[in-house]
């Protein structure tokens, strides 16, 4: 029996109708027909169909184009704190199943994938990251993170506290303003320090969660770098956009025979030296602070097949659809060069963070690549995210990550 509804009605169309029922969790503002009751900006609303037909019940940001995001679809669901704990237990214990004991680096809320849109929580040793962008999760974080804390340690898991990134322009849509510090747990000073320290892969790496990109460090690319160690033994590697130097260290552990490290910002390439000196793989290693478009097409000048293989890491070159062809024009242009500049037989490990390349888009963009070069790809893998970033069908936005190798033949 459905409980008596409080929220205010909002009416959508058909179109938005078919998308709810596909399980897509957005309702966008041009898809709103008519609106009953008294609405609370970041409150609850229920959506229902032009027949009346419940659909759900989502959250409500008036600034953004995307009006409503449901988190549920159970006309018997009450939001109290209940619900809420029930909820985050479920996402820590997908964890734990996926995860194994690979816990102490990792994603523990993927938004709209774990029915919290507009939040994400990566787990860095014993800090918290988060990354609140809707406005109904911001004015429930007071609720949701001492929670998350509290299960975790009944766990047995040592967290000292909670850090936010909130330093993202998408607050803006949502009326947000921009920062990052510490979130105050009740009774709890803030940690000393937002800089800790990690095992992934048992390679050792220092986390600023303050300065670093996004939340600090990127799990998504965890088992993929895996992926390259075992291909890496007696190789020489070229790792582009290395960032923190994850994908080189990984070459290195796997015994390459040597490995340079790539990336245009002095920062980033001083942070991935420190962590080849913190792991004692810093004599088969060398950095270089460069802009990969340009040493490409030097190497390539040069005549020389200097590396066995070459890893494409590249930050999302598209962020909406509008901008996807030129895109597409970017990752052909350094696939194009890598595989001119591998010899025969060597290998290409290459990938996409953009949700909106999709994958047919890329593999289409890496086979004009090719034909260009002169090369066949002979596909040794085609890999995604890691499973602590679950897809979730009916949400393409949460399948995002392509990753590719290949051997050039």
């Amino acid at each position: 029996m459905k409980l008596e509804r409080t929220y205010p009605l909002f009416t959508v169309t058909p179109k938005a109708e078919a998308q709810l029922r596909s399980g897509h969790p957005w309702v966008y503002d041009g898809e709103i027909l008519d609106i009953s009751g008294t609405p609370e900006n970041g409150g609850l609303a229920d959506v229902i169909s032009t027949k009346g037909r419940y659909l759900g019940t989502g959250l409500l940001s008036e600034t953004s184009r995307i009006r409503l995001r449901l988190i549920s679809r159970n006309a018997n669901d009450r939001f109290d704190e209940a619900f809420w704990e029930r909820r985050l237990r479920y996402a820590w214990e997908y964890r734990k199943t996926v995860m194994g004991a690979d816990l102490s680096a990792c994603r523990l809320i993927f938004g709209e994938a774990d029915q919290f849109p507009g939040l994400t929580v990566d787990r860095f040793h014993d800090l918290l990251v988060t990354q609140t962008l809707s406005l109904g999760m911001d004015r429930l974080k007071g609720l949701l993170f001492p929670l998350l804390v509290r299960i975790l340690r009944e766990d047995g898991q040592d967290i000292r506290g909670i850090f936010e990134r909130n330093d993202s322009p998408l607050r803006e849509h949502e009326g947000l303003p921009q920062g990052k510090g510490w979130f105050t747990l009740p009774g709890e000073a803030p940690p000393q320090s937002p800089v800790t320290q990690i095992c992934e892969n048992g390679i050792r790496y220092e986390v600023d969660t303050e300065n670093g990109q996004k939340t600090g460090f990127f799990l998504d690319q965890k088992y993929n770098r895996l992926a390259i160690r075992r291909l890496a033994a007696g190789k020489r590697v070229l790792d582009c956009f290395t960032h923190t130097g994850s994908f080189a260290l990984n070459a290195a552990a796997g015994g390459a025979a040597q490995v340079t490290a790539v990336d245009v910002s002095a920062s980033a390439v001083e942070m991935a030296r420190k962590n080849a000196r913190l792991n004692g793989l810093e004599e088969r290693m060398e950095f270089l602070t460069e802009d990969v478009f340009e040493l490409l097409p030097k190497l390539e000048r040069s005549g020389a097949h200097p590396y066995d293989l070459i890893i494409l890491d590249p930050p999302a070159f598209t962020k909406s659809r509008g901008t996807l062809h030129n895109a597409l024009r970017g990752y052909k242009e350094i696939n194009y060069r890598a595989m001119k500049l591998l010899p025969r037989g060597g290998y290409l490990a290459t990938c996409s963070c953009s949700h909106f390349a999709g994958e047919e888009e890329f593999k289409k963009m890496l086979a004009s690549a090719a034909s260009d070069a002169e090369v066949r790809l002979r596909q040794i893998e085609a890999r995604r995210q890691s499973a602590d970033h679950p897809i979730l069908w009916g949400v393409p936005e949460t399948d995002y990550l392509k990753f590719f190798l290949f051997q050039v033949v």
